[in-house]
């Protein structure tokens, strides 16, 4: 007995020596923590590329082949891509992350900075050719043969005289660079270059070459115009003369006829005048398709510059954009002896500060058009400013396009939170309109052949079918009692749908999820049936169907459910968080696999032989593997090894019932090195629900200003993040009822938490209720809120400045669930503000609020600042100069951490305060001494 008793205790010091060893995360660990940023699989599943990027430095980007043999290394690579015949692949390379910061601080211009190279790799031969100072390249779509490269050139100017002042430079020119494109044969090698070539493209067919030069200032030499050079026969021909704007260069899908804009007007002109062009094999020079005289052109409107070109799949149709001609400021009026102000109207249908932020976007807008290039003649509007979307099949050779209204429903938007419709179908043919669905709250699709619109109805929770010709509507869930919306919904505004997954091969049927499972129905209303045999519901697992391989086509938008292949569904169980791939059989659903793990980046190859994804854990990096006949993994990278030698985390799910009976769960995080004899503090972080990312990695990173978890579990700390269920009309109480009884159930319940030193964090949404809960409980020994609103009253009527729109909706119908406005609920709007109850805080409490917050008004930090000033208590404000709601800034997000930190440190653990915390930083000491030491 005693010797077991001797190895007991041996084995137990062992154990405890191997977590000895492990140091805690510190604050130097960030930059060179990686990540999977891309990672892709060939159609024949030979080759299989991803880049692996730290948070600061050089990426590096590897090949391998589905056997997990390193084909090429690529330090400093991106942006890969592969040619059609796998034989080719091209990677941007950047520079040294040094070279660039350096260049940074010394403050050198744009044309100084370091710059790409373009690798473009022989796989067969494994030879590399790079281009240094590229600028940019084109590979077609499904290019093999050709790729175009762009860079820059000096070309000697003309000889002059040798004299004795030949080397002398201090007053000579620095020699402008010549743009110049390189037409690169991939297999031979050889290189076809076009001297003061810009704006280029490779024809899909890889048969020509369309390039523009811009020509000298007086353009003797006549240059300037669009070119068209054939690649097999070398020949080069100019299509369009003169200087101008040439841009949107399209062709059809047989690559026989070819389109593009151009404005010719003069290069100081205030009104651009673009033309639409067309060209074929047969011309001689591109013709004029369409302009502002053109028939069909409303009056006052013009061919709009901002529009993309669309040829239909049979190249019968284009599509451009029109546009009313804008107003043009006038030149001659003095700039400061003119007021400038912003006009505020009732009735406007926006208000100015999104107007203002979107006059740029509302004066490039267009509204679609139609012509006959074959045909030429009558140019067709097919939109106006009445319409605020419009949407074709995929070929755009059917008779009827989807569009919506919302003229008259966008003031309400400001409370509502959405933009109601009226949807109608038009013909492509006469132009007629018909109303499919008048003041929708929901969405609309249009049926892949352009026969039925399928829409959902947010007010009764319904799906509808509304077949064209006859004008008949079907109610396509009608008779189920399964819900349709989202069925765990928690805000005032109706619920919203789980969504369309795709539509049948034949076009006849639509898939749509519930809560759990796939549905299949018939666009006539008459076939309804549960795709995936209500296993979802049975098992609590939700399933997805998951497309496997990439659709090549760009042209099709549309999702097919090919049911004469393997259908393949994602699951994800609502009850373990166990993630998983499946296959969906005549009556079952078979398991392919599935475990306490997070997937992403799934994709195959053509054959869905090899599979490859990242898998990730509480403890495992998002590594990436290779899955073969669905048998064999391989794991193909490493790419955090060194968090081996530090104290990690666990995760585990805890639950609870709350004070007034509701289930409650939340993640609760504990040290690799947890000892359940010692006490620990705690610190609460939340927002809304986390615990489906129960097994989803947490890097060491600077955070926007959430709580960077892993670095405090390392360092000794629980971190418990609870899910909240909120209540309309009372969200402080909802988070009281969960985050306080959750806390208080680790407390009570487990001898290893230490009342005593309970913290709170949270951003945002979560920092409102940081701010709430310290007026209601003394509980928390220190408190860290992040952007929060702590006057509901002053932040409903405010802006978010980032997008210009009213913050009404988010009280009356979204995530500050108040329900009613505030003069129907003042009481509520009161009782949800923490301000009014800040003699009641006894709780220390650090806020960031940053002055350029597009989402929450800075002034709601400094409201929460100045009230406990005034109060005398211990309170203190961060504000990051110039950042936004979440840090954007990584030299700030650097800096939070080591604050927050600093902080709980101090109030949790006893740590020294640092000078921040226990004098400030003077202004006048700003940029000198940022007060993270001790004295």
């Amino acid at each position: 007995m005693k010797q077991k008793y001797s190895l007991l205790l041996l084995s137990f010091s062992l154990v405890s020596g191997i977590y000895a060893q492990k140091k805690p995360l510190d604050h130097s660990v960030y930059d060179n923590w990686k990540s999977i940023s891309r990672a892709e699989i060939s159609k024949s599943g030979n080759i299989i590329h991803y880049t692996i990027s730290p948070q600061e430095g050089d990426n590096l980007t590897e090949v391998k082949n589905s056997r997990n043999q390193l084909l090429l290394s690529i330090p400093r690579g991106t942006d890969v891509r592969l040619t059609e015949d796998e034989q080719f692949l091209i990677s941007t390379v950047k520079p040294f992350f040094k070279e660039t910061r350096e260049a940074r601080i010394k403050k050198k211009k744009a044309d100084d900075m370091p710059k790409d190279t373009l690798l473009v790799y022989n796989l067969s031969k494994n030879s590399a050719s790079r281009y240094p100072n590229f600028k940019s390249y084109h590979l077609p779509r499904k290019g093999s043969k050709y790729i175009a490269i762009a860079s820059e050139t000096i070309i000697p100017s003309k000889k002059v005289e040798k004299d004795s002042t030949a080397n002398k430079t201090s007053n000579a020119k620095k020699e402008k660079p010549t743009p110049v494109v390189h037409l690169l044969h991939l297999q031979s090698g050889d290189t076809t270059n076009f001297i003061k070539a810009e704006n280029f493209q490779i024809s899909n067919d890889e048969q020509y070459f369309i390039f523009t030069k811009k020509g000298a200032d007086k353009d003797s030499l006549n240059e300037a115009g669009l070119y068209l050079y054939e690649i097999a026969s070398k020949k080069l021909k100019k299509i369009s003369n003169g200087k101008g704007t040439y841009k949107q260069f399209t062709f059809d899908d047989a690559g026989k006829q070819f389109t593009f804009l151009a404005d010719k007007s003069p290069e100081k002109a205030l009104l651009k005048d673009f033309k639409l062009y067309y060209y074929t094999a047969n011309q001689d020079t591109a013709s004029i398709l369409a302009d502002q005289r053109s028939a069909g052109v409303p009056d006052k409107w013009y061919i709009s510059g901002d529009a993309s070109l669309n040829f239909s799949k049979s190249g019968n149709r284009l599509f451009f954009g029109l546009a009313p001609v804008p107003r043009v400021k006038d030149t001659t009026l003095v700039d400061f002896e003119n007021a400038k102000v912003d006009i505020w109207h009732w009735q406007d249908d926006y208000l100015q500060p999104t107007q203002l932020l979107n006059s740029r976007r509302d004066q490039m807008r267009s509204f679609t058009a139609m012509i006959l290039p074959k045909k030429g003649g009558k140019v067709t509007p097919i939109s106006d400013d009445t319409y605020n979307r419009i949407s074709f099949t995929d070929d755009a050779d059917n008779e009827w396009a989807l569009a919506s209204s919302d003229l008259g429903y966008r003031i309400s938007s400001q409370w509502d939170g959405e933009t109601r419709s009226d949807v109608y179908v038009i013909s492509l043919i006469n132009g007629k309109n018909k109303l499919v669905a008048k003041n929708l709250s929901g969405s609309a699709h249009l049926a892949p052949k352009g026969d039925y619109v399928v829409y959902f109805n947010k007010e009764n929770a319904n799906w509808y079918s509304f077949h064209i010709e006859s004008e008949t509507v079907k109610q396509l869930n009608e008779g189920i009692s399964v819900s349709f919306v989202d069925e765990e919904n928690d805000v005032p505004a109706l619920p919203g749908a789980y969504g369309i997954v795709g539509w049948s091969n034949d076009a006849k049927n639509v898939f749509i999820n519930d809560r759990y499972d796939v549905w299949k129905f018939s666009l006539d209303g008459k076939v309804k049936r549960e795709f995936t045999h209500g296993k979802g519901r049975e098992q609590k697992i939700t399933y997805r169907i998951q497309r496997l391989t990439a659709i090549e086509d760009p042209r099709i938008r549309t999702s097919y459910i090919d049911e004469s292949q393997p259908i393949y569904l994602s699951g994800f169980n609502t009850k373990n968080k166990y993630a998983g791939l499946y296959q969906l059989g005549k009556k079952n659903i078979e398991q392919l696999w599935t475990g306490p793990y997070t997937y992403k980046m799934i994709a195959a190859d053509q054959k869905i032989n090899n599979i490859i994804y990242t898998k990730e854990d509480t403890k495992a990096s998002p590594d990436v593997y290779v899955l073969t006949a669905f048998k064999q993994e391989q794991r193909l990278t490493d790419i955090n090894p060194q968090q081996a030698g530090y104290n990690w985390m666990t995760a585990e799910i805890v639950s609870w019932t709350t004070p007034n009976g509701h289930q409650a769960e939340g993640i609760l995080y504990k040290p690799e090195d947890f000892d359940p004899n010692k006490k620990y503090p705690i610190i609460a972080y939340f927002y809304e629900k986390l615990t489906d990312g129960l097994y989803t990695y947490q890097a060491p990173a600077p955070t926007p200003s959430r709580l960077n978890i892993p670095y405090f579990v390392s360092n000794g700390y629980l971190v418990f993040t609870p899910d909240i269920r909120y209540e309309t009309g009372y969200p402080g109480r909802s988070a009281e009822e969960y985050i306080n009884s959750g806390m208080h159930y680790l407390a009570r319940n487990n001898s290893w938490v230490d009342s005593t030193k309970m913290g709170i964090q949270g951003q945002s949404w979560g920092g409102y209720q940081v701010a709430h809960l310290i007026t209601r409980t003394d509980m928390y020994a220190a408190a860290w809120s992040g952007a929060p609103v702590v006057n509901m009253t002053s932040a409903y009527g405010g802006i978010r400045w980032g997008t210009g729109i009213s913050r009404q909706f988010q009280y009356e119908n979204t995530q500050s669930r108040i329900g009613k406005p505030l003069w129907e609920a003042r009481d509520l709007y009161i009782e949800n503000s923490p301000l009014f109850f800040m003699d009641r805080v006894n709780t220390p409490v650090a806020i960031m609020h940053n002055d350029n917050d597009g989402a929450v008004p800075w002034y709601q930090g400094i409201e929460f600042f100045t009230a406990l000033r005034r109060l005398n208590k211990p309170v203190w404000l961060l504000n990051y100069n110039g950042d936004g709601h979440n840090l954007m800034q990584r030299q700030n997000r650097k800096d939070i951490q080591i604050r927050e930190a600093q902080f709980f440190d101090h109030f949790l653990k006893g740590a020294p305060a640092a000078n921040w915390i226990k004098k400030g930083v003077k202004a006048t000491e700003k940029g000198i001494d940022w007060g993270l030491e001790v004295d």
